[in-house]
């Protein structure tokens, strides 16, 4: 059935997109068991919060309610309710536009498309500075500067009371996109109502000088709502806007990126479909505190100075209680889609926490059985199936995801990361057998660092989740160095989004994780004792005879490992590791890590693992 809103199932909710498939026009946790303690997991230490049940539960649910409010899917187009179409991105940074002026725009004309500024009445008038992302970190300086207040004008009633299905009926017309027929991009922009109440205001940069986008009612199909239409003011505004691109075909311009909801944005590659989300900045996510969520206030679209030029530039003012700041979002499109980020920004107060290119996902189940308590006939539902990541000594890292029972949170320490990303690894239809969603086509988000982030550590957070319209999994960096007001921290980075790629990891991965109590060879373990099976494939290993001698360097904390054996599935080629875990304390997690090896050789990237107990 057609999704519509993922809500929040907790204080960090996200937006849950909808859309159309472009044929139209679209759209915490450390195991937070009895008693947690830290323990090593990679070369950087795992740092594991246990948080109380009953007041995080609350703070969570409560959070929840409110973010709920402002961060709801878009609604696809009446003439297909189904996911929005993918989009990608490959970046690399890209030289932001030049340009001469910043005057008042010319009224709004019947499309998107800018009129030219009216010449200046009396003689010549001085350039004005071309407006860049130097000009943003002016804007974003100054707002840190004075104390928050939200901007955005009140939304009419009539529009707040639309629910999801009567929001659906607003859908922007294609013939009035932004550059039209003048670019490889187009812009379409989404209109205020139901939970999308805030207004943000876009501009169009032309040769360094800044055109207001005016909203104009003339641009949308209000379907039923006619009459609310012919009420509206001429400052209602936008919630957001899309991007579209031809991705797939010259014929048609796919949507490529959108800004809907807080700072969240989510974009697409070739063949891909929308899955999981990334947000400009996190504030204390999966504290008793509750969460802060920063709003993109402003947007500056740069119109492409070529017509085939296929990179285009957005600037963005965020802005919150805590923080003001910066962004510059480079794109190119391709089978790898990249967004270059560059942010600056201004704490206005001490942070406690600081959540740098938060990536956001759903995790419902996968083939662990363990993990399975849902009646559905398909094997496996998620958006993403793990948190790889690669630390500042080069090792490679994969920790499965789970659904836990209880909230968790984990924190991998490490000094100068080379990356993370929340990865979907099974891309077979069979893995889910799910005709509508197509998780096989979710894509995945890598983070690769520009520059030194210094000391500090990729946060996993993971929420119990009953139904898979919840994002329930969220990762971002968290910087060692605290979070002052009146210091400025400047972070750049790429975000790539891709369906496979062998460079992410360069050589074998972990494919699947199994655990539970079922026997080994017909023997039923103790009470207590659990089995583990992993399966490697990818690298060298595709290559090596099963009579190689392959060995499985297991280590474990707060448990003991046995019974490890090492054997080459003749059935699918992968590489299968099993060996029993006992753990020292009974109701504790154990903190497990594991590699291949062949005459001392690493063959495949470290799986880590928190099993509960």
């Amino acid at each position: 059935m057609p999704r519509q809103i993922r809500s929040p199932s907790r204080q960090l909710a996200t937006v849950r997109g909808l859309g159309s498939r472009e044929s139209e026009d679209a759209a915490w946790s450390e195991g937070c068991g009895p008693k947690s303690r830290a323990g090593v997991e990679s070369s950087g230490v795992v740092i594991r919060q246990c948080l109380i049940g009953a007041a995080v539960i609350a703070a969570v649910l409560a959070a929840s309610a409110l973010v709920h409010h402002e961060h709801a899917a878009a609604p696809p187009p009446r003439a297909q309710q189904g996911r929005l179409h993918p989009v990608m991105l490959r970046a690399a940074p890209l030289q932001p536009a030049r340009a001469v002026a910043i005057r008042a725009p010319s009224p709004p004309a019947r499309s998107a498309q800018s009129s030219p500024a009216a010449p200046p009445p009396h003689g010549p008038a001085r350039a004005a500075p071309a407006f860049n992302f130097d000009s943003v970190v002016q804007l974003a300086r100054a707002r840190a500067a004075t104390p928050y207040r939200n901007r955005s004008p009140r939304v009419p009633d009539s529009l707040a009371r639309l629910n999801y299905q009567q929001y659906a009926e607003i859908q922007f017309h294609r013939s009035d996109a932004l550059w039209r027929n003048q670019s490889l991009f187009e812009v379409q922009f989404f209109h205020r109502g139901f939970n999308f109440d805030r207004r943000v205001n876009i501009s169009e940069v032309v040769n360094g000088e800044v055109r207001p986008v005016r909203y104009n009612p003339a641009w949308f199909d209000f379907g039923r709502l006619g009459a609310i239409a012919r009420r509206l003011k001429p400052d209602v505004g936008f919630a957001g806007f899309r991007v579209h691109y031809p991705l797939q075909t010259p014929a048609y311009k796919d949507e490529l990126i959108v800004f809907l909801g807080a700072s969240y944005f989510r974009m697409l590659g070739r063949n891909q479909v929308y899955g999981l989300s990334a947000r400009g900045l996190a504030v204390d996510t999966a504290s008793t505190r509750g969460e802060e969520f920063p709003w993109f206030t402003d947007f500056w679209l740069v119109r492409p100075a070529q017509a085939q030029q296929r990179s285009l530039t957005i600037y963005a003012l965020l802005d919150s209680q805590s923080i003001a700041g910066a962004y510059e979002f480079d794109l190119l499109p391709g089978n790898i889609t990249q967004v270059t980020v560059t942010s600056e920004l201004f704490p206005r107060r001490d942070i406690a926490k600081l959540g740098i290119a938060p990536l956001t996902s759903m995790f419902l189940y996968g083939e662990d059985p363990s993990g399975r308590r849902f009646n559905d006939y398909r094997p496996e539902v998620h958006d993403s199936d793990g948190l790889m990541m690669q630390t500042g000594s080069g090792e490679w890292l994969w920790r499965p995801l789970v659904n836990p029972t209880e909230l968790r949170v984990n924190r991998f320490m490490d000094d100068h990361p080379r990356g993370f990303g929340l990865v979907q690894r099974d891309r077979d239809f069979n893995d889910y057998q799910d005709t509508e969603e197509q998780f096989q086509r979710r894509p995945s988000y890598w983070v690769q660092p520009l520059g030194d982030w210094g000391k500090g550590g990729v946060e996993l957070v993971e929420i119990p989740n009953d139904e898979e319209i919840h994002d329930n999994v969220d990762a971002y960096w968290v910087p060692a160095q605290p979070v002052r007001a009146g210091r400025p921290i400047k972070l750049s980075y790429v975000l790539s989004a891709y369906l496979d790629s062998p460079l992410w990891p360069p050589g074998g991965r972990a494919i699947a994780t199994r655990t539970g109590d079922f026997p080994v060879n017909g023997v039923q373990f103790h009470t207590g004792a659990q089995r583990v099976m992993i399966d490697y494939a990818g690298g060298d290993l595709d290559g090596l005879d099963r009579t190689q001698p392959v060995q499985a360097a297991v280590s474990a904390s707060g448990g003991r490992v046995d019974l490890v054996s090492v054997t080459r599935i003749a059935a699918t080629g992968a590489w299968r590791v099993t060996f029993r875990v006992m753990p020292y304390k009974p109701k504790e997690a154990v903190d497990l890590r594991c590699y291949l090896t062949l005459y001392g050789e690493a063959l495949t990237e470290t799986w880590t693992y928190q099993l509960p107990t």
